[in-house]
């Protein structure tokens, strides 16, 4: 990971209770525990960076809405049951005055099935581990396209 100092934020660790997000960084780095029922899309957007690419995540998920793209538009399928997020990958951009994530997640229901897609929306169940690179020297945006999809426009800064 990055070489940059270690930033904790002001949590007592010593008997966490779940009750709020821990995040420590570097200035290449983000690792970010969340607690239960934490919105996770929400909180990747509302972490102070606007170009990361979001390397793993781990945890579980309730209450989650995954899409497929079919060319045209997306086709989304909702799962309330709590899940294992197995793996969660993607980019968080500057999009117009805010900031969008754009993640792909794999989760596996109790009896092991796996399914996969855009995850639109997920709460967090119990726990959720996430890993962020802040690219050194790039700067990550997203653009409205004609099909619909805000396309993503890297750049060197």
């Amino acid at each position: 990971m990055g070489s940059g100092s270690a930033q904790l934020a002001p949590v007592a660790l010593r008997g966490y209770d779940g009750g709020t997000m821990i995040e420590a960084r570097t200035d290449e780095d983000v690792v970010v525990r969340m607690a239960d029922g934490e919105n996770l899309i929400a909180k990747l957007t509302a972490l102070s960076a606007d170009s990361a690419l979001v390397v793993c995540g781990i945890g579980m998920l309730r209450e989650i809405e995954l899409g497929y793209w079919n060319g045209d538009r997306y086709e989304k399928r909702r799962y309330e049951s709590p899940v294992e997020l197995v793996s969660l990958q993607g980019t968080i951009a500057r999009l117009g005055d805010g900031r969008a994530a754009h993640v792909h997640a794999c989760v596996a229901a109790r009896d092991g099935t796996t399914m996969g897609g855009h995850l639109f929306a997920g709460t967090v169940h119990n726990t959720a581990e996430i890993g962020l690179r802040l690219p050194p020297g790039i700067a990550l945006e997203r653009v409205e396209e004609d099909s619909g999809l805000t396309g993503l426009r890297p750049r060197a800064t």
